[in-house]
């Protein structure tokens, strides 16, 4: 675990998640923002902290973006099919990890350097998608237990994004979870593993009913120790939470 962690995530914290817009609505009620990493600067982070929250660094490490600032880094080897969910995204082979390691450091650090308590790391689960390269569990695990012991040592925490089918080896290195439509997709109950040992579990779902939300989706949250927000997919401010929308 890092050191200087004194702040943990426990269940039923309340959580934002908003990745795109350059400015961060900070007049949502959460007690933790998830902002992205790059297009966030050091003050917006401070400007939360003062605020009383604590500050998590979104950073994609499973695909290559085109439009980040260091996309020039990775050689062309490394990338694979695109991620037909996303304009402009491919996804990596997570294998070379003598390539990938520089790159990725450096992308924790910065977070680290802008005063980030810990980091969202997505799409950390290529094996399950058609990424162009034969990708294992096994492969997956070394990359993910790689990562989550990096931004360890910078003194941050990291969460485990999804991949519910690897939480018996991931869920002893990672401090938290972050699930993306898993009230819809029938897999919360995966995730107890970290809310029954009052770890936050973050249930963001899409593309739900506003009513059905409310009356089926933080009921069962609610059960699992969980919470739940309802979000637009391009991520802007929008939220809904089991107690209000903003």
């Amino acid at each position: 675990m890092p050191a200087g962690s004194q702040w943990k995530p426990t269940a039923g914290e309340t959580f934002q998640y908003q990745i795109t817009g350059k400015t961060i609505d900070t007049s949502v009620s959460a007690d933790i923002y998830d902002i992205d990493g790059f297009d966030q600067q050091a003050s917006a982070v401070a400007a939360l902290h003062k605020m009383g929250r604590h500050v998590i660094c979104y950073i994609d490490v499973g695909t290559w973006e085109n439009w980040r600032p260091d996309a020039k880094d990775f050689p062309k080897g490394v990338l694979g099919n695109h991620d037909g969910h996303w304009p402009g995204e491919r996804w990596l082979d997570i294998r070379q990890l003598s390539v990938l390691e520089p790159i990725m450091t450096k992308r924790f650090e910065m977070c680290k350097q802008k005063g980030f308590d810990g980091v969202d790391p997505d799409n950390i689960d290529g094996y399950t998608n058609k990424t162009g390269f034969p990708l294992t569990a096994k492969d997956q695990l070394a990359y993910d237990q790689w990562f989550a012991s990096e931004i360890h040592s910078l003194g941050m925490l990291v969460g485990q994004k999804n991949d519910p089918g690897q939480n018996d080896d991931l869920s002893s290195h990672f401090d938290f979870a972050v699930d993306e439509q898993c009230w819809i997709q029938h897999w919360c109950q995966k995730m107890n593993v970290y809310s029954n040992s009052n770890r936050l579990v973050v249930d963001v779902e899409y593309g739900v009913a506003l009513q059905r939300f409310q009356t089926e989706t933080c009921p069962e949250a609610a059960t699992n120790h969980d919470t739940a927000i309802l979000k637009k997919l391009n991520l802007g401010s929008w939220i809904v939470t089991c107690q209000s929308s903003h």
